[in-house]
């Protein structure tokens, strides 16, 4: 199984090409945004460097990803572009973008978007270049996928219907006999059908605005914290979307592309070492984007404690998942507080 890494502003004597690098066998795509554009995450930022110095950072980043035989992944993938959504200006910043990177060598092979503007210019001047739809769109039936097959040659699938094994099958085959191709994100910590999602989405596309406002005290923008905030709802952690990495070779033959959400993960790493091994034993919030350990601690889900049949179990569950009570009791026997561990007790994924 190959994944997509999304990348990191060089932190803490590390970077992503070398992450590319180390995990050479197990990558085969790295996606980002250009600095300073809206995304699905706040824009590529940081305080110790200019805008043009990100940019600079960013081309030289992305050449040893290239030279190490990985793919480029540019993102528009953010909610909204507000009033530039359809304006010329907004081709031309689109067109401008990809061709500093095409000068600098490192033009992409894959724009992910969730903006059928954005397709249909990529679309129109640059026939090399893959046009794949963000999971951000919901995109989740046959149906849906057919609407937009003239724009888009692969499909991030909406992520609350990626459990359901047998859906997946359906949905692949459609995928393969119209040549397109279907993709999936592994780990993301989001709800499965967030009422918020897009109401936050669209927030984050506006954030660097959004920061500059005097804002209301006390709200919180985040159904998902909100929600972990109340402790009789945190087994929903486990009818979440996200797949384990036991399982995801489950979808080796099914899926083109699984993305692993480590754009803003403290440690992507071992959220990638995890995936490529194919098994974690500690905390499962660990792996996860948002990942929640700070919303359960002093709490924590002990992946071990999870039974193998976790994913059978649940690959066949009723849209409504209010009824059953089986990931209430597995989440019961998962959790575990850390003030139980002696201090050599796992606390990052690995036994002392």
């Amino acid at each position: 199984m190959k994944f997509a890494v999304g990348y990191q502003v060089p932190a803490y004597g590390s970077s992503t090409s070398e992450l590319v690098s180390l995990f050479k066998n197990h990558i085969s795509e790295v996606y980002f945004a250009w600095p300073g554009m809206a995304s699905g995450r706040p824009p590529l930022a940081d305080e110790d460097y200019s805008r043009e110095e990100l940019a600079a950072l960013l081309i030289r980043e992305l050449k040893a990803i290239r030279a190490d035989g990985c793919s480029l992944d540019l993102l528009f993938n953010a909610n909204c572009y507000g009033s530039d959504a359809v304006s010329l200006a907004f081709e031309k910043e689109i067109l401008a973008t990809i061709g500093i990177l095409a000068d600098n060598g490192v033009k992409p092979h894959t724009i992910t978007t969730t903006s059928p503007f954005v397709a249909t210019v990529v679309k129109r001047e640059f026939l090399d270049i893959e046009l794949r739809a963000s999971v951000n769109m919901r995109i989740g039936t046959i149906q849906a996928m057919q609407y937009v097959a003239d724009l888009f040659d692969s499909f991030y699938l909406q992520r609350d219907y990626q459990r359901d094994i047998g859906y997946v099958k359906k949905v692949s085959a459609w995928c393969r006999r119209h040549g397109k191709k279907l993709c999936l994100l592994a780990n993301s910590g989001c709800l499965r059908f967030c009422p918020g999602q897009s109401f936050h989405d669209n927030l984050i596309a506006h954030c660097s605005e959004a920061e500059q406002q005097e804002n209301t005290p006390g709200f919180n923008p985040h159904t998902c914290w909100k929600l972990y905030q109340k402790p009789e709802n945190r087994a929903e952690i486990l009818k979440s979307t996200w797949i384990r990495p036991e399982d995801i070779c489950r979808y080796e033959e099914l899926v083109d592309v699984v993305k692993l959400a480590t754009r803003q993960h403290s440690h992507p790493a071992t959220v990638i070492g995890a995936y490529a091994a194919g098994k974690w034993d500690g905390d499962l919030l660990e792996l996860l984007e948002p990942g929640f350990s700070p919303a359960f601690y002093p709490d924590y889900l002990d992946n071990r404690r999870i039974p193998d049949d976790f994913f059978e179990k649940t690959s066949h569950c009723t849209l409504g998942c209010t009824e059953c009570g089986y990931c209430e009791k597995v989440f019961a026997e998962a959790l575990r507080s850390y003030d139980d561990l002696p201090m050599t007790g796992i606390l990052h994924g690995m036994d002392a």
